[in-house]
């Protein structure tokens, strides 16, 4: 089932590929709201920790971290892969990835499967961390984590391994001094930082520091000389 939708929505590019998820997380909310085995439109709370775990803020901490740390591991380890490759290929050029042989949807099929498995286990953390689950909140977090996470991502640079790390990092401290020194501003706080992200910052941080200095991060830059410049005669 899960295959045959994946098929389904991940061959469509664009606008349709971006308004069909939309409807996807409607729907998900909807069928959520109305299955009485997980509280329906009443939600559901979590059950109660042992008590001899003590403080479960500890624990849900390291629970975290270690979810991270292995999440990038295996992130890492994929895209050393000739399937960090195909995906590689794919973000820059579907057309030509798939002229070139690659079966580009089960390929994005795989890749969207991996990446929900591990919004799986963080979705279980924050949930037991928030103690409560609501349907249709979870499922079309649009305003709040929907939207943060694109954020994170996009401030510390698309495409890399350690963009939405750093941006996470950085967002979650800039959000923290606006609900603590702007309360009651905070929200409009929160939304120009967003305008400025989106228009100021569309390589994100790694990739501005990445043109600023390249050389850090491995690429070499060949000097244009001019004909008959001084540099040019010392090359020649």
């Amino acid at each position: 089932m899960a295959i045959t939708i994946g098929s389904f929505v991940l061959a469509m590019r664009g606008h349709y590929f971006a308004i069909c998820t939309l409807g996807l997380g409607i729907a998900a909310g909807e069928l959520a709201a109305g299955w009485d085995w997980i509280g329906a439109g009443s939600g559901m709370t979590t059950p109660e920790p042992p008590v001899s775990l003590g403080d479960t803020n500890y624990l849900i901490y390291y629970l975290s971290f270690a979810l991270a740390v292995l999440t990038i591991l295996v992130m890492s380890w994929l895209l050393s892969t000739r399937f960090g490759l195909a995906i590689n290929a794919i973000r820059d050029n579907e057309d030509k990835a798939e002229a070139m042989g690659h079966y580009t949807t089960r390929i994005k099929v795989a890749a969207w499967t991996i990446a929900a498995f591990f919004l799986g286990l963080a979705g279980g953390i924050y949930g037991n961390m928030k103690k409560f689950i609501d349907p249709s909140d979870t499922a079309f977090a649009g305003p709040t984590v929907g939207v943060w996470m694109i954020l994170m991502a996009i401030l510390g640079g698309r495409g890399t391994l350690w963009g939405p790390v750093l941006g996470a990092i950085v967002f979650q401290f800039t959000k923290e001094l606006f609900w603590t020194y702007l309360l009651g501003w905070q929200r409009v706080a929160l939304g120009l930082l967003i305008v400025v992200i989106v228009v100021f910052f569309t390589e994100g941080i790694l990739g501005w520091a990445r043109l600023r200095w390249p050389e850090r991060f491995g690429h070499r830059l060949d000097e244009e000389r001019a004909p008959g410049s001084d540099a040019g005669e010392k090359h020649a």
